[in-house]
């Protein structure tokens, strides 16, 4: 993904099992990539979110986390921490490959394939104006936040 480029036309599933196509979908958007539910660090991310949703709903800004977890799986994340954060399924990782989130990482020594946890914002005409790759958890909500004003 590089600045200026439009939401990638590909459909993620809801937590309630439906299809949605994030093409369509009118900006201002931020999609954040979250490597699973229910672990510290992804945990932490939509915690962070949550805390700010009605900042961001304030703003006219629509938030979607993403992961490879089944719709089930979300709904049992956002209901045992409370989120309000809008979580979708890509089980098939087509989004993944379309933001070029899905690739090599590495932890305790050993080399693996997943998601990197990275997050963008789309303008009014679903342009991407900004990216954070290899987030950090800490902070990084309000940042994105921060970034949502300029627009």
């Amino acid at each position: 993904m590089q600045h200026g480029d439009a939401i990638p036309a590909v459909t993620v599933t809801t937590a309630n099992d439906e299809r949605l196509a994030l093409g369509d979908l009118a900006g201002p958007l931020v999609v954040y990539f979250y490597p699973k539910d229910d672990t510290s660090g992804c945990t932490r991310e939509a915690q962070d979110f949550t805390a700010l949703a009605s900042e961001f709903e304030r703003a006219g800004v629509r938030v979607i986390g993403i992961s490879k977890d089944s719709p089930a799986k979300h709904r049992k994340f956002a209901e045992k921490h409370a989120l309000a954060v809008e979580l979708v399924s890509d089980e098939d990782g087509t989004a993944c490959d379309a933001f070029g989130v899905w690739g090599e990482k590495q932890m305790y020594g050993k080399t693996y394939m997943g998601i990197e946890r990275a997050t963008f914002l789309f303008d009014r005409d679903g342009k991407l104006v900004q990216s954070w790759r290899k987030v950090k958890v800490p902070g990084h909500a309000e940042a994105v936040l921060e970034a949502t004003r300029a627009l």
